[in-house]
C-alpha cells in the first residue's frame, strides 16, 4: 500500500492537495481512501475538533490527545487493508507540534515510532502572515489560528520536518500541485 502523508498549519491548502493527489491515482486505476484528521465520523475526531473550537490550556490538550488517538483509529482500520492501493492521511504526525515544545519532540518521536511512515511524507508550507490571510475567510476559528500561535507551531513543526518532502504552497495551488506532482512522479519511480 502506498501511504501519502500531507502534514502542515491550518490555511497550508491540505485537503484541497490531497483531493488532487487522490484524482491523481484514481486516474491511473488505483483504489485511494483519505483520512483528513480530525475526522467526524468518530468519537476521537468528534472531540479533538470540539476541543480545537474552545480556548484554554486544557482544549489545547485535549486537541493534541484527541487527534493522536483519531489517527491511531484510522491507522488501525485503515492501513494495509486490500480494499486500497493508496492511502492518504491528512494531519497525522505534525498534531504534536501544537505540543508545548520539550513534549512535540518527544511525542512527535514516539509517535513516529509508532505508526507508518512512508517516503511520501510532504509538509505544506507557508508564512504565518499567509496562512491568517487564508484561515481569516473561515466561518469557524480554532484556537491555533492567530499569527502568534502559527509562527509559534510553524518555527516547531519544521524542526520536527527533516526527513519530509517541504513543499512551499505561498504560490498558487496550481503551481503547488505541479511541484507535488513532480515530486510523487520521482517517489513512484524509486
Amino acid at each position: 500500500m502506498r501511504l501519502i502523508i500531507i502534514d502542515g498549519l491550518d490555511g497550508v491548502g491540505k485537503d484541497t492537495h490531497a483531493q488532487l493527489i487522490k484524482k491523481r491515482y484514481e486516474e491511473k486505476g488505483k483504489r485511494v481512501m483519505v483520512r483528513s484528521h480530525p475526522e467526524s465520523d468518530n468519537f476521537y475526531g468528534k472531540k479533538a475538533k470540539k476541543a480545537l473550537l474552545g480556548q484554554g490550556k486544557i482544549n489545547k490538550l485535549r486537541a493534541a490527545v484527541f487527534y493522536m488517538l483519531d489517527v491511531l483509529r484510522s491507522v488501525k482500520k485503515y492501513y494495509g487493508k486490500k480494499d486500497y492501493d493508496t492511502l492518504i492521511m491528512v494531519r497525522y504526525l505534525m498534531g504534536t507540534a501544537y505540543l508545548p515544545p520539550k513534549l512535540s519532540k518527544i511525542a512527535y518521536r514516539f509517535f513516529a515510532g509508532f505508526v507508518p511512515t512512508s517516503k511520501y511524507m510532504f509538509f505544506l508550507d507557508a508564512s504565518p502572515d499567509k496562512l491568517l490571510e487564508r484561515v481569516k475567510e473561515r466561518e469557524e476559528k480554532e484556537m491555533f489560528e492567530t499569527l502568534d500561535e502559527l509562527a509559534n507551531v510553524r518555527k516547531k513543526a519544521l524542526a520536527l520536518a527533516e526527513n519530509w518532502n517541504i513543499i512551499d504552497t505561498a504560490q498558487s495551488v496550481e503551481e503547488t500541485y505541479a511541484h507535488i506532482e513532480k515530486m510523487l512522479n520521482k517517489l513512484d519511480k524509486k
